[in-house]
């Protein structure tokens, strides 16, 4: 993710009316407000039900169902564990585990502090290089607990 910015209603008009002309427009509208913000801001999601005429339950809906939106500002920097079977089979379960005691927050979640979210992911396509994990958007293979505690020092 890049440099992201304070929520403003009026540049998410901007993201949104960029975006509205696609076919199927609501998931590349929230993808783009997501990336310009970092997250949903709760005020997005009647925004983008007037913009795109639907209603906000269904705007709601969509961003509950999919585990990429989140709704809460990211912390500083982001760590994604990949949760695919492939790095289950090489460690991942017990690197999951380390993060989480970690950085003391499960998955979604992001330490008190505000520097970093926790996620989880479902397959980043390392499978060769397992167990991986996606840190502040690079991503890393051949990891183990000591490997990802010098990704996320400070």
């Amino acid at each position: 993710m890049g440099a992201v910015r304070a929520w403003s209603p009026e540049r998410a008009g901007e993201v949104i009316a960029e975006h509205a002309g696609v076919r199927g427009p609501l998931l590349p509208v929230l993808h783009a407000l997501q990336e310009e913000f970092g997250y949903l801001h709760p005020d997005a999601v009647p925004l983008v039900a007037k913009a795109l005429n639907l209603s906000r339950a269904d705007v709601h809906g969509v961003i509950t169902f999919y585990s990429d939106f989140r709704t809460q500002p990211p912390g500083r920097r982001t760590v994604a564990v990949c949760r695919g079977e492939a790095c289950q089979s090489r460690g991942g379960r017990d690197l999951a585990a380390h993060a989480q005691q970690r950085l003391g927050v499960p998955f979604g979640a992001t330490t008190p502090d505000g520097e970093v979210t926790l996620d989880q992911v479902f397959c980043l396509g390392l499978c060769s290089v397992a167990p991986a994990a996606l840190v502040d958007g690079r991503v890393h293979g051949r990891l183990d607990a000591g490997a990802l505690d010098s990704l996320v020092q400070p």
